[in-house]
């Protein structure tokens, strides 16, 4: 069966309404839980004040070899909430009760736990989602070198795709569908071979997501969002988002952040407004945006991502954009 026919039953668990014509588009958030204010009950969390327009929520970070052993004791995951595990089930709760189309997925990795993977306690893992409520994990591995070359045959091969694959095969062995499994994947992962092999910049990441793309453990993500940012001056989003679009036909996120580190990474509203109606057409009702992060705020007094998210909402088409985030 073509991996377009596999990925058919998994769509609709993410973005129920995805293909049809002026339906809800992907819309991925990820909401810091180093920046979440304290709190000694689920109302006076942000996170539980989410609009329904953000139809994905990422609570980031849990370490892949995090230590769970239950009742909701957050204290060694990772998770930076000033508040015990039971506000945020209360959170997860409410968001959801509020929202019931929205999706909360842990967010598993990032930047800060690169070097966790080895000892990654998928069991510990799947529990933790369960007992919060969640609906599933958000794949965030990054590995600190992928180890990729061409071949011969021209075709891209890294030390880091049997690894890829194995976590996507572990995780869904702990957390099968209708549990969710997003990945956000490398600013220039699909670039390297065919029609994008002189893509630049060209990176230690060039084609890094190209053979998980290729293989059978792909029919088990449901979505991909594209990290599109600090990619440096000659990086085309638009172009990106193309790439991954030859390979993958499922919920596609186009990233967005708010702090940039890097000169000249524009993720300004104009711009935001400027690309992101070349990419979520009506011809491609699965694409759509992430929001990387929403509770950032800059310090030099730029759109933070409170403002982002109402920006996004209101470019993508979505309903209630008025509503915001306190």
């Amino acid at each position: 069966m073509r991996l377009a026919g596999l990925l058919g039953a998994a769509l609709a668990a993410l973005v129920p309404a995805a293909a049809g014509a002026g339906e809800a588009r992907p819309f991925i958030v990820y909401h810091e839980s180093w920046f979440e204010r304290p709190a000694t009950g689920a109302v006076a969390t942000t996170l539980a004040w989410l609009p329904p327009y953000a139809s994905t929520v990422v609570l980031s970070f849990a370490k892949p070899d995090l230590v769970y052993p239950g009742g909701l004791d957050i204290s060694g995951t990772g998770l930076e909430y000033q508040f015990p595990g039971s506000v945020l089930h209360d959170a997860v709760a409410r968001l959801k009760h509020e929202n019931p189309e929205t999706k909360v997925l842990l967010g598993i990795g990032g930047d800060s736990y690169k070097g966790g993977w080895p000892a990654f306690d998928v069991a510990a893992t799947a529990k933790l989602v369960k007992d919060l409520g969640a609906d599933g994990i958000d794949l965030d591995y990054e590995p600190p070198n992928p180890g990729c070359e061409r071949g011969a045959d021209g075709r891209i091969a890294c030390a880091s795709d049997p690894i890829w694959r194995d976590l996507v095969r572990r995780i869904r062995a702990e957390l099968p569908r209708p549990y969710v499994l997003t990945i956000p994947v490398w600013s220039v992962g699909a670039y390297g071979e065919g029609e994008f092999a002189a893509s630049q910049p060209v990176s230690g990441y060039t084609g890094v997501m190209l053979d998980l793309l290729r293989s059978p453990e792909a029919a088990e993500v449901d979505a991909l969002s594209i990290m599109s940012y600090e990619a440096g001056p000659h990086y085309d989003p638009a172009e990106a988002f193309r790439a991954y679009r030859t390979l993958w036909k499922g919920p596609l996120a186009i990233g967005i952040n708010v702090i940039s580190t890097i000169p000249g990474d524009d993720w300004s509203v104009p711009r935001i407004e400027a690309l992101l109606p070349r990419l979520a057409t009506p011809e491609d009702p699965q694409a759509g945006a992430m929001l990387y992060a929403v509770l950032e705020h800059p310090a030099d007094g730029s759109a933070d991502g409170r403002a982002k998210l109402k920006a996004i909402c209101r470019v993508l088409g979505l309903e209630g954009c008025a509503q915001g985030l306190p």
